[in-house]
């Protein structure tokens, strides 16, 4: 019985790799490694993010339900421990944040459909987190609107509303139009020029 489970994880059981059953975490890696570059936008800490989250699913591997699929189990876990680590590394994030703004700078593509493909992908990594989650796991990965919304742990609507938002500001940036920013202005208080 361990035998089995052994090389099943590891992708070599005769099963079908489209049995939603099959705990195939190789078949699932490049899956989490596009989805945690779209989190991180950078490599290495995608990579290291994508290592977090196997070891989370290992540690966890007995709350596993065959009936969900490995595959959402997997981006979930993933979703989750890029909270975390967001959370505990909020100065180091801003740092690497920081260091791949001045990489995309330094590399202009030399023809024109790698400059386009730099633009849509500037675009993409330009939307909020949330926003570029939501995009990424139902455009790039395919998923549907209720297992998205499952790994993002958010209501269905609350995914159609960042997906129709994420959707607006990249046809803005296509159109050449600033995506629109909405100015408070406090009334009466010491900003108001008529006092």
């Amino acid at each position: 019985m361990r035998r089995e489970t052994s090389t099943s994880v590891h992708g070599r059981s005769g099963g079908s790799s489209s049995d939603p059953g099959r705990f195939d975490v190789l078949g699932q890696l490049p899956a989490l490694r596009r989805y945690a570059r779209a989190l991180t936008r950078n490599e290495a800490d995608a990579e290291d993010l994508v290592h977090d989250a196997l070891l989370r699913a290992y540690e966890r591997r007995g709350s596993f339900e065959p009936a969900r699929g490995v595959r959402g189990w997997l981006m979930s876990i993933l979703h989750n421990v890029f909270i975390d680590r967001r959370r505990s590394h909020v100065a180091e994030a801003r740092r690497a944040a920081e260091s791949v703004e001045l990489a995309d700078q330094a590399v202009p593509a030399p023809q024109e459909h790698h400059v386009r493909l730099a633009q849509v992908r500037q675009s993409f990594m330009a939307l909020p987190e949330e926003q570029r989650a939501a995009l990424h796991l139902v455009a790039i990965e395919g998923l549907g609107y209720a297992e998205a919304a499952s790994t993002l742990g958010i209501p269905q609507g609350t995914l159609m509303s960042r997906l129709s938002r994420a959707r607006a500001a990249l046809r803005a940036i296509e159109e050449g139009e600033a995506p629109r920013i909405t100015q408070l202005r406090v009334v009466g208080g010491s900003d108001d020029p008529s006092r």
